[in-house]
């Protein structure tokens, strides 16, 4: 095992459990919202029917299951805790990905996608597409330590990242993410650590800086601009609505403490983080079928619940420093997967100007903000082909 790296171990009580059972049948509800849609948030109707399942016949014990079935390792970083899950590939000449989760996401959403990226053979893929796989937790999320003192925002991350990798021994390596793991991934490009040899995103940084900037402010667009083509007039309406209506992330990015009640509430915690502009979550409880499963659902909040990072989580907000979905300055190698139903969805010439070396670049026919839990299969094919052309200048190895 390379040096500084630990095996790490978890465990949650059954007295947690309990606990988080009681406040959940204790919960003192709101009045019902005065309109017949998601326009004021959560309906109270999709918080009730999520509680009594949660509370009654939800059973965290199966996803804690497959959890502790992967390899968990810790080591620190810049003196924090960083816990991430390292699954060695069977396959000679895997290619090393360290691939980063977002909000409200976490490494379960993970799981799926561990066995085919790391064995292909075994889920009707070739050996030649395997992946060294490390999920880490960002900062404050899941199992990682939590900052005590302000500056872990996702350029820190992002560098800290590359420390691990480099001490896992991968002298090339790819990466990938989406939310917050996209800007990660993204920063990681423009910093280019020596290692990188290229990055996949689902969440492209690809909107160019003036737009950005002039959309963000509610300005319109900046004058002698070319005229928008379809594509991207879509993206820009996309855009418009996006940043007139993403109120968790300006109250987590200029108050995050004021959040303490989601530390205190399982029902509140659950209530934010079914936000309804991810809507497949939702559907979830809305009595529509979709891949999602209602445990699904509930296995990630659980799992921010169990490790009270609900705040911790939302620090992240307010560190950030970077645009969201604005160019970054990637010149290395870029792979970008376009899925119809994300925050927005960046059309190739955007893309093209975002990242001079694009080497992949597709739209999925199905898909939202959260590919590798919502369609892993579509997800897995997606990291594969559009990391398939570094394999000749990045088959690198980890030392034993």
């Amino acid at each position: 095992m390379p040096a500084g790296i630990e095996p790490f171990t978890f465990d949650f009580p059954d007295a947690e459990l309990g606990d988080l059972r009681a406040r959940i049948q204790a919960a003192r509800w709101p009045d019902r919202e005065t309109v017949g849609d998601q326009s004021q948030g959560t309906q109270l109707a999709t918080i009730q029917q999520l509680a009594r399942y949660w509370a009654a016949d939800y059973d965290w014990r199966n996803v804690e299951a497959k959890l502790k079935a992967q390899p968990h390792f810790t080591t620190e970083i810049d003196g924090l805790d960083i816990r991430f899950i390292h699954v060695r590939s069977k396959h000679e000449n895997a290619l090393p990905l360290i691939l980063t989760h977002g909000w409200p996401g976490s490494i379960i959403q993970t799981l799926n996608i561990i066995g085919p990226l790391t064995d292909p053979t075994a889920h009707g893929g070739d050996a030649s597409d395997a992946f060294h796989l490390v999920l880490p937790s960002i900062p404050g999320y899941g199992f990682s330590g939590k900052p005590t003192s302000t500056g872990w925002g996702p350029e820190r991350i992002a560098r800290a990242w590359a420390v691990l990798m480099e001490r896992l021994g991968y002298a090339h390596y790819t990466a990938q993410g989406g939310d917050w793991g996209a800007i990660i991934t993204d920063l990681m490009g423009a910093q280019a650590p020596p290692g990188l040899a290229g990055i996949h995103t689902n969440l492209a940084g690809a909107v160019p800086s003036d737009i950005d900037q002039a959309l963000a402010a509610g300005k319109p667009l900046p004058a002698g601009i070319p005229a928008p083509t379809a594509d991207e007039q879509r993206a820009i309406d996309q855009l418009i609505f996006l940043y007139s209506h993403a109120y968790y992330a300006y109250t987590m990015a200029t108050l995050p403490q004021s959040l303490t009640a989601l530390a205190d509430s399982p029902v509140g915690l659950a209530a934010f983080m079914l936000d309804p502009g991810v809507e497949l979550i939702t559907r979830a409880y809305g009595g529509e079928s979709d891949i999602l499963t209602r445990d699904d659902v509930l296995d990630n909040i659980t799992f921010y619940w169990l490790t009270n990072t609900a705040i911790s989580a939302a620090r992240l907000y307010a560190e950030n420093t970077s645009p969201f979905l604005a160019v970054k300055g990637v010149d290395l190698p870029a792979a970008v997967s376009v899925f119809p139903n994300e925050l927005y969805t960046p059309p190739k010439s955007w893309a093209q100007q975002a990242y001079p070396n694009l080497v992949h670049y597709n739209k999925l026919p199905k898909g939202g903000h959260f590919p590798a839990w919502e369609q892993p299969e579509l997800f897995v094919d997606e990291v594969r082909t559009g990391l398939r052309p570094l394999r000749a200048t990045a088959a690198g190895t980890a030392r034993s």
